[in-house]
């Protein structure tokens, strides 16, 4: 499997509309110790861990991701006062940090098994504390589907030699079953957000900072990337037209939020 080389300053051009999510996932947490102990798994370039500390000031934080790039990024500009490891979320053991919050921004979806994750990051909290994650879940959508039958395609499937249903998620249900079978009290949901995009092939651009990067991790000759991206793009802009006002793009959110029982 190819760890996706990632780029901080792509992922960061779309910074407000990728946190958005965040902000509304935090704000269903319920009320936590004046200091909390935080971990922010899949933390990126900080971009979540500057939004933990606008919600909780005091709080102790660690970020951890297994980009040093992201990690980077996130220690010079991201939320430069938490503590930062560089580590594979689906390894890190949360336990002995005995938090009173993990929260988690968009990283489950790059976790095959994520499910038989959860009861131990559930189990790792203090009592009374809370796991908080939200994820993509617009893998059906023409964005995800139609890269799907690229890498699959006879062009590329050689020289990509990618899984392209690596990525995703599972049915809301599942979380919420997942989440009350290890005696946590549970809030799962769902949002739709219509997201306006603008300037030439923008679908193309946003997929660049996430979907794209394992493609463009195996592309490493610079003609080969042209030309997959003009293939992808033409496609983009066929399924998402550009309207007066820019280019709508739906993106469907999951959120769950899950308290310990004290």
């Amino acid at each position: 499997m190819t760890t996706p080389h990632w780029d901080p300053q792509q992922y960061l051009r779309f910074a407000e509309e990728r946190t958005r999510p965040l902000h509304e996932l935090l704000a269903r947490v319920p009320e936590l110790p004046s200091q909390p102990v935080v971990l922010d798994l899949g933390c990126g370039p900080g971009n979540s861990t500057a939004v933990v500390r606008e919600h909780w000031p005091q709080a102790t934080i660690t970020g951890v991701d297994s980009s040093a790039e992201m990690l980077h990024t996130a220690r010079t500009t991201g939320e430069p006062t938490a503590q930062y490891v560089l580590a594979d979320a689906a390894a890190y053991d949360p336990a002995p940090a005995r938090p009173d919050l993990i929260v988690s921004n968009a990283l489950i979806q790059w976790l095959p098994g994520h499910l038989k994750l959860l009861p131990r990051w559930a189990r790792a909290l203090r009592p009374g504390g809370v796991l908080a994650f939200q994820a993509p879940g617009n893998f059906d959508a023409p964005s995800h589907t139609l890269l799907s039958e690229l890498i699959s395609g006879p062009r590329w499937s050689a020289r990509l030699d990618l899984n392209p249903k690596r990525a995703g998620v599972h049915d809301p249900a599942e979380y919420l079953e997942v989440l009350l079978a290890e005696g946590c009290a549970a809030d799962v949901w769902e949002t739709t957000y219509y997201t306006v995009l603008t300037g030439p092939d923008p679908v193309l651009d946003w997929t660049k900072g996430t979907a794209l990067r394992p493609v463009l991790s195996k592309l490493t000759d610079p003609g080969d990337q042209a030309a997959f991206l003009a293939e992808y793009g033409a496609l983009l802009r066929e399924a998402y037209p550009a309207g007066p006002h820019g280019t709508v793009f739906p993106f469907r959110r999951l959120f769950a939020v899950a308290t310990r029982h004290a």
